[in-house]
Order: structure tokens, then sequence, then C-alpha cells
């Protein structure tokens, strides 16, 4: 087991799961995060968690590299993941400097930091993103593998979904592996692109090792319920819960392929563990899409509503993608995993979840109105 982990981002959504497996299984692990308040909901269950386990939590932003350095020596950490980011495609067409500024600076400054720590990291991971391929992997009417046009604003407004090729033919969405090329379609994406080659190239000729996970959709109990950017299915789960409508986008056939964060946190744990770690990217998904619309309608059923309590509106989203959807084969190949939860039993346990956390937010009184644009179909999260 490698001795010392830290872990950037470390009390978010994922980042507080996989420090606390670590910390069980006897590393010592050193957290560094923000506490961003667009995620505040989450932090007090987190730091207990990390408190139970023994976890050295540092308060810091990536960007300060006097801070984060100072945490990195007195890790002296062998392994690092690197979690801490901005998360959302919508918000990152808003604010284009605060997302570049903390996922392309803060990564660079954190390469910097482990390039001058006197001790050095035998392994750095990232939590990367499929938001870097865009549309992903498609194929024409004649099966060929043929890459999506970014959809136009127009064709959006005026109904039309359909992915198509540069010459306006329709395609067909298939599984996407790291063989497709990238072709980011939001300003998230391109940042999570630029980690990517930032740790990639930061790294070059050291003795560094560099791994690269590209998540597809998260969720899970736990996740914040009140981040508009990130996390569909709790902002659902909570919409649900107070009697609201859900308001779904486009035609509702939107697919995404959710994977379960304890099954997330496994591939992470995995691939820093493993004796040889595999060169590349690695897809983490569930290798099974659906519709936004679908899974409404399960969420809806699940908590015991109506499931046509919805409307299909035909709003649309700077830079959202059209499908999503994982070819999971070399992760299953290369690290031995494969997920353990099907979207049925993730739902349950959120649902579950949902209601413990709308109960305790009634006891306290900390109920607040969910944000006028929170029904929106997010690519993912690192939080």
């Amino acid at each position: 087991m490698t001795a010392n982990i830290f872990i950037t981002g470390g009390a978010g959504f994922i980042g507080a799961r996989l420090a606390d497996r670590f910390a069980r299984g006897g590393a010592r692990v050193t957290v560094f995060d923000n506490f961003h308040p667009q995620v505040a909901s989450i932090h007090p269950a987190n730091l207990q968690r990390l408190a139970q386990v023994g976890v050295q939590v540092v308060r810091g932003d990536v960007r300060d590299r006097d801070a984060l350095a100072a945490a990195i020596d007195k890790a002296a950490p062998d392994l690092v993941y690197h979690l801490a980011a901005e998360t959302g495609t919508g918000q990152s067409h808003d604010l284009p400097a605060r997302y570049s500024d903390v996922n392309v600076t803060g990564t660079a400054t954190l390469v910097e930091a482990l390039r001058d720590a006197t001790s050095k990291a035998g392994r750095v991971i990232l939590a990367g993103s499929r938001a870097v391929y865009g549309e992903g992997a498609c194929v024409d009417a004649e099966g060929q593998p043929t890459l999506a046009a970014h959809r136009k604003s127009e064709d959006l407004a005026a109904g039309d979904f359909v992915l198509k090729d540069k010459a306006g033919h329709p395609l067909v969405p298939v599984a996407t592996s790291a063989d497709c090329p990238v072709n980011p379609a939001s300003i998230y994406a391109s940042t999570k692109l630029m980690q990517e080659y930032l740790l990639d190239q930061g790294f070059w000729g050291s003795g560094t090792e560099v791994a690269v996970l590209r998540l597809q959709n998260v969720y899970g109990p736990g996740q914040a319920r009140d981040n508009p950017y990130t996390g569909v299915l709790s902002i659902f789960a909570r919409q649900i819960a107070e009697e609201k409508t859900l308001d779904i986008y486009e035609d509702g056939e939107i697919t995404r392929d959710f994977v379960f964060i304890d099954d997330v946190v496994s591939a992470l744990h995995r691939v820093g563990t493993i004796e040889t770690m595999p060169e590349g990217i690695i897809d983490i998904g569930s290798g099974k899409g659906v519709t936004i619309l679908d899974v409404a309608r399960r969420l809806l059923h699940a908590m015991g509503r109506d499931p046509d309590r919805l409307r299909i509106s035909g709003k649309f989203r700077a830079g959202d993608i059209r499908h999503a959807l994982a070819d999971i084969s070399r992760a299953k190949m290369e690290l031995g995993w494969q997920p353990e939860h099907d979207l049925a039993t993730g739902i349950d346990q959120l649902v579950a979840w949902e209601a413990e956390a709308s109960a305790a937010s009634e006891t306290s009184g900390a109920a607040k109105p969910a944000p006028a644009n929170a029904a929106l179909p997010g690519i993912g999260t690192t939080q």
C-alpha cells in the first residue's frame, strides 16, 4: 500500500470518499481543498467522514503556490490525485476567466509545486472528464467513424437537435473510447483537456507517472443538492422532493452515461495502487446510456411521484453535448475494473439519501429553493 496520499479537491464529492478509502487501508492521507461555497452543503458531512479516519485537511487554493508547496512538502506524497476543478458546462460559458484560472493555472501551479518538492511523487492521477470528446464517437450512414460538428445555436433554437457531420448529414452516436479524437464543445471541456496536456508535458522526462481517467456523469448519495451546474440526478431528486415539475431540456433524448460514486472511487483507487500503471487514457462509466427523459421518469417513480410530472421544454444550453456513452473495455482489461452498481441500484441509494437530506433540512430550517436553472443536464463533475 502506498504510504502517503495527497488529494486536491479532497473534501469534495469524490475526493472525500477516495481519501476515506485510502485512510481505512492504512495510508497517511492529506487533502487540499478550498471549500468552494458552490458545494458548501456537502462539506460538514465530508469533514466528519475525514476526521473519523484521521485524514489531514488543509484549506487552500491550488492557485496559491506557497500554500500548495508547503502542504505538499509536509505531506511528502508518493501518490497525488488532482480532483480540484471548477465544474459545469453552462457556468463555464459565463465565467471563462474563472474556469481557465482555476483549472489551467491551478494545474500548472500543481506541476511546479510537485517538481520542486523535496520528495518526488511517483504517480499523479487526474480526474478527467469525458467532456473533452465533445459529441464523442459517431458513425455515418455507411457505418464509418465520423467526427460530429458542433451543434449550432440556430439549429437548437429551431428544435433540430440531431448530430450531423460538417456537411450536414445525420450521424449515429456510438460508445466513445480514447481512440476518438478530442473535440471539446465547451470552455469547461477545453480547460479539462488542458489539464491533461499540462500533466503529461509537465512531467515529461521525470520519474513521475501520469494517469488520466476520463469520467462520465458521476452520481450518488452525498452529491451537492444545491449546485445548479453539475449532478443532474441529485438536482432532480431535490426538485422532486420539493414537489416541483421537472424541466427537461431539448426533446428529452439527451443521453448520458451515469456512473455510481462508489464505482468511480474504486477505479481511482485501482489506478493508484496497481503495480504497473497502464499508459494513456482510461474511460470510466457504466458503459450504458440512458436518456434524460427516461432517468427523470425513473426518479419520479422511485420517489413515489407521477412519472409524467415533467415538461419537455425545448430549452438548450451553450456547450451541452447530445450523447455520452463510454467504452469501458480498456478499464476492464487493463485495470481489472468494472462497475458494480447498475442504475436502478444507484437510484435507490440516491433516493434514500435524498429523503434523509430533505428531512434534515426541514428539521434545521435550512431548506432553500433550487436555483431557477437547476434542471440542466450537466456533463459531469469532479467535485
